[in-house]
């Protein structure tokens, strides 16, 4: 009498993440992380303990990234019964990248397919979570493949576009929609495609939308580090308050497009700052909603996961 085959080993799947301090106590080893091991100035970690503290003392993101990570397991599971185990892997907070590694490790998963909760591709962001699962994977005689980008999923395209014309729909007329992302150091930014993506996708956006190709939207950057060295500009705070000065605008909608949801850099620094600004200027302003765990776009990312799983073979 023969035995029943085994089933076949899962294929791993790191769904990555910037991470989050837990609590108030976990902001100062959290900084510290995000600066190499060296502790953070004491008015460093006052202001951004006073960032939290204006949130309710933490960011709901590890909140609202585990319900990211259900999603696309969901999706996973749905497409592909028993095919895919998906654990979280966080490039500043525990579970870091190379705790998810060591978790597929243990369970004798041989294959891993990098996804990033991040549409477009920069060097100094994607390519550093897909750098140290690699190495991770590699490190213990895995295999690994990355999805580098997904700046041009329709899903994400589509959806994005949705919440651009919800939202103008309260705004007076003649308000601008402003496209937001992160800022990066100019000195990263030489050869990287992380610009032209953002232009990309922005236009992308805004044709779905039906914006005017003139005076109707606009590029700008935010949440830049407190460096000596150039970042890339404008700041859409230098934005916002050009817009009142030249008369350009009644109003401006900020679609923060390099985010997927809510978190420090969106609620403080939008939210709060940006809004501010906004209102010492007299424009009306707006952000539009991040795609948190919308089960379109995590679906179509589960089909990017399924899809890049064939490059580890059967």
């Amino acid at each position: 009498m023969s035995s029943a085959a085994s089933p076949p080993t899962p294929v791993g799947v790191v769904v990555m993440a910037y991470g989050t301090p837990a609590s108030a106590d976990d902001i100062e080893p959290y900084y510290t992380h995000i600066r190499r091991g060296r502790p953070p100035e004491p008015e460093q970690l006052a202001d951004l303990t006073m960032r939290y503290a204006a949130l309710g003392g933490t960011s709901s993101l590890a909140r609202r990234t585990r319900d990211q990570v259900e999603a696309i397991t969901t999706a996973l599971e749905e497409r592909c019964p028993g095919r895919f185990r998906v654990v979280l892997g966080q490039k500043h907070a525990a579970p870091f990248v190379e705790d998810a590694a060591a978790t597929l490790a243990a369970e004798g998963i041989d294959g891993t397919v990098g996804l990033v909760l991040a549409p477009h591709y920069a060097g100094f962001s994607v390519g550093i979570y897909q750098g140290r699962l690699a190495e991770a994977v590699t490190g213990a005689g895995g295999r690994h493949v990355g999805i580098d980008t997904w700046a041009d999923e329709p899903a994400w395209l589509d959806f994005t576009a949705t919440t651009v014309t919800d939202a103008l729909a309260a705004l007076p007329a003649g308000a601008k929609v402003v496209f937001t992302a992160h800022s990066l150091p100019e000195r990263v930014l030489v050869g990287d495609p992380y610009p032209a993506q953002l232009a990309a996708s922005a236009r992308a956006i805004a044709e779905r939308a039906g914006l005017a190709s003139w005076g109707a939207w606009g590029l700008a950057w935010q949440s830049a580090g407190r460096t000596p060295e150039p970042w890339r500009g404008p700041d859409i705070l230098e934005v916002i308050r050009d817009l009142a000065e030249t008369g350009r605008a009644t109003g401006l909608l900020v679609c923060a497009q390099g985010f997927v949801t809510d978190h420090l850099e969106v609620r403080y620094d939008l939210d709060i700052e940006a809004r501010s600004v906004a209102e010492e200027v007299g424009l009306a302003f707006a952000r539009t909603r991040t795609v948190d765990a919308d089960p379109a776009v995590m679906g179509a990312l589960a089909d990017r996961v399924v899809a890049a799983a064939r490059a580890l073979g059967p």
